[in-house]
């Protein structure tokens, strides 16, 4: 037997999830998005942009890894923020391994340090000569590091490895595509060996209408910028799938703000947000639903519904 042959029955197939946490707004679906190669979470340079833990599903020949992108761990200041908080919690549940983002161009700061707490009281053993002795690989992704040189990037590595006993350390730039296959392969390396769960071109467990809801809120985000409330929910009513396929299919969307006031803002003068995020939208959304597809989007107001449990409930919170 050939040595490639016999190390290709070696390798062991290694399957599992893992949570990838970190405060708001250091590349978490940035990375997950990189590491799949396509869009599943939304990224934004706004801090707590993700509000579900959505599951992007990366498979390469010996490995499947299911990534579970945690809303940003933050102290609640709503319902809403509770609800999201709860979220990680569910996702930290069972996993198989952690990937803590910390980014390269900020100090660890106690957005940091609570997370690493709450880590250690769900996943670690204090053993008596004061070290944690961890349950699960605990793995530091250092981000953005396209914002340092390289002795900025030294000092930044030394001081991540004293704040915690990580089990591996890997800087990446998830923008920048820079260290992106060591990423990958620590996170394999790490991982249990197992099946394959999902079949391989499976790249999320999400459905077409919280896939489309999530892009549209994301495309929002960017288009407004500052000026957009944090009060903003997007839901898919309904796709609708025409009998002959020279038609579009419909995207029945709803669009939900707090206040009357806000509504202008999402819509804009002539309604040019509304336009300008279906044209932005246009190709992802007709990939999705699989056919030609028109977004029908209705700005709606559900007052107060980040404090009110059954809004949130029919917003899918």
């Amino acid at each position: 037997m050939s040595e490639a042959m016999q190390s290709e029955e070696q390798t062991p197939y290694r399957s599992g999830f893992v949570a990838v946490v970190g405060r708001p707004n250091v590349g978490k679906s940035t990375l997950i998005n990189a590491l799949i190669g396509t869009q599943i979470a939304i990224a934004s340079s706004r801090p707590e942009t993700t509000r579900k833990a959505i599951r992007g599903i990366m498979t390469s020949e010996h490995a499947q890894l299911v990534l579970v992108d945690t809303p940003g761990i933050h102290r609640p200041r709503t319902l809403l923020g509770q609800r999201l908080n709860d979220v990680v919690d569910e996702s930290l549940s069972d996993v198989d391994e952690i990937a803590f983002l910390l980014p390269a161009d900020q100090e660890i700061g106690p957005g940091d340090k609570r997370i690493l707490s709450r880590l250690r009281s769900e996943f670690a053993k204090k053993e008596d000569d004061g070290k944690f002795t961890w349950k699960v690989p605990l793995i530091a992704i250092v981000t953005k590091i396209d914002e340092l040189n390289r002795s900025e990037l030294v000092d930044k590595l030394i001081a991540i490895n004293e704040f915690a006993d990580f089990t591996d350390i890997v800087p990446v730039s998830a923008l920048e595509h820079d260290n992106l296959e060591e990423v990958k392969s620590v996170l394999i390396q790490h991982m249990p060996e197992g099946p394959q769960m999902y079949p391989a071109e499976q790249i999320s467990e999400e459905g077409a209408e919280d896939t489309i809801a999530e892009l549209i809120r994301g495309a929002f985000l960017e288009e407004l910028d500052d000026e957009l409330p944090h009060s903003l929910a997007v839901v898919v009513d309904d796709i609708e799938y025409p009998q002959d396929d020279s038609e579009k299919a419909q995207v029945m969307v709803s669009i939900y703000v707090e206040r009357d006031s806000q509504k202008p803002i999402i819509i804009g003068h002539k309604a040019e947000h509304l336009v300008r995020v279906k044209k932005k939208l246009r190709t992802a959304v007709n990939r999705i639903v699989g056919h030609k597809a028109h977004l029908d989007l209705h700005v709606k107001v559900a007052k107060g519904w980040q404090s009110d449990p059954k809004k949130l409930e029919r917003l899918g919170f």
